[in-house]
């Protein structure tokens, strides 16, 4: 992939070709599997949320928006300090020799990571907002729509147990393995052995200049 030319933390070090890449491709990644480990910087709490982005004019991802419950340890953790550290993980696997097509070849696992420094900041006014484009992305697919609505007396009973929040960001690294470093040969009998589509899908993303 060539370089895009940002510079930054946001665009990765660019140390490494696994650090070469662009704003589309941290959107992407947290569109496909919105499911992070939300970490809070002080005392350990943790846990695996679903967010929505928040991208600028320029595709820039700026806020994070979830929800977790009131009796979720993050909520004492972040109403006493707001860092966080959030985690998002995309498609991985094993390759094996087999797949690259050559023996004398060391086997080696595909990912592809996001990690986010932010703060959170708790908004009990905005909850029912939260909780609204994530349902409206999660059912965007689906033939019939699934709404809140359809809770009926049971949805403000449910809403008093969680709180929203907004994850504004602060720094942004990351890191896709996805067989950059490997000659073109070799990345194309991968692509053709490959049973994960998504995963092969996402080689061909962060190649696309040389395939």
């Amino acid at each position: 992939m060539t370089d895009t030319g940002e510079t930054g933390p946001r665009a990765g070090t660019r140390s490494s070709p696994f650090e070469r890449y662009d704003a589309a491709d941290v959107a992407a990644l947290i569109r496909e599997y919105p499911l992070a480990w939300v970490c809070a910087s002080h005392g350990g709490a943790a846990s695996l949320l679903p967010l929505v982005g928040v991208f600028d004019a320029g595709g820039e991802l700026i806020e994070l928006i979830g929800h977790f419950g009131r009796s979720n340890p993050l909520h004492a953790a972040f109403a006493a300090d707001p860092r966080a550290a959030i985690l998002f993980s995309g498609p991985q696997s094993y390759i094996s020799p087999r797949q690259a097509g050559r023996r004398n070849w060391g086997p080696t696992w595909n990912y592809a990571q996001v990690r986010i420094e932010a703060e959170i900041e708790l908004e009990p006014e905005r909850t029912e907002a939260a909780l609204q484009v994530l349902v409206d992305m999660v059912e965007a697919n689906e033939a019939e729509p699934w709404c809140i609505d359809e809770l009926g007396e049971r949805y403000p009973g449910m809403l008093a147990q969680i709180i929203g929040f907004r994850a504004r960001v602060t720094d942004i690294s990351g890191r896709f393995k996805l067989g950059q470093d490997e000659d073109i040969d070799t990345l194309r009998s991968i692509l053709a052995n490959l049973p994960d589509e998504a995963l092969a899908r996402w080689m061909r993303r962060m190649n696309r200049a040389r395939l």
